[in-house]
């Protein structure tokens, strides 16, 4: 599916949240949508792991890691567990890690930056909740569109069928 983010901001202006560009695409897909599931952890990969574990087809995964570049919370073992489960994106308000290997997966993935650090895996955090960073309060349930120009939000779905 083919997102562009610049045409979606000017038919639905008046609808969307647009994320402030913070991030760094990093995933082999270049543009992504779906619904977002949240997690809310800090410097711990255990809930990335468990929720990447869990089918995610038509769905992103929207990581607050609180905005710590100290310790990875996503890194080719989960991000290939994503792509088994059909996860569309990943975005991580937080750092990732094997930069290189990541850009082979079939998969959207935006991150503040990388370090070769892992997090801990404790399960530590929380699921589905509001959260809020880069300029936007992101709930569950919120439909999420991506490409490399930016990253908008929307909370109903919107028409991507554009013509070419």
């Amino acid at each position: 599916m083919e997102i562009n983010t610049s045409e979606l901001c000017d038919l639905y202006a008046d609808r969307i949240d647009v994320v402030e560009p913070v991030f760094t695409n990093y995933g082999g897909a270049f543009s992504y949508a779906g619904e977002i599931s949240t997690i809310k952890c800090f410097e711990d990969r255990g809930l990335v792991d468990k929720v990447l574990a869990t089918n995610g087809i038509g769905k992103v995964l929207l990581i607050d890691g609180g905005g710590s570049t100290r310790r990875a919370l996503v890194d080719a073992e989960n991000v290939q567990l994503a792509v088994e489960n059909g996860w569309e994106g990943i975005v991580c308000y937080g750092a990732v890690r094997d930069v290189d290997l990541l850009e082979e997966f079939d998969i959207g993935i935006h991150a503040i930056n990388s370090i070769p650090v892992a997090a801990d895996s404790r399960e530590i955090g929380d699921l589905d909740i509001a959260v809020n960073f880069a300029g936007v309060t992101f709930l569950p349930e919120d439909f999420i569109y991506a490409d490399g120009t930016g990253i908008i939000l929307s909370p109903e779905p919107l028409d991507i069928e554009m013509d070419d």
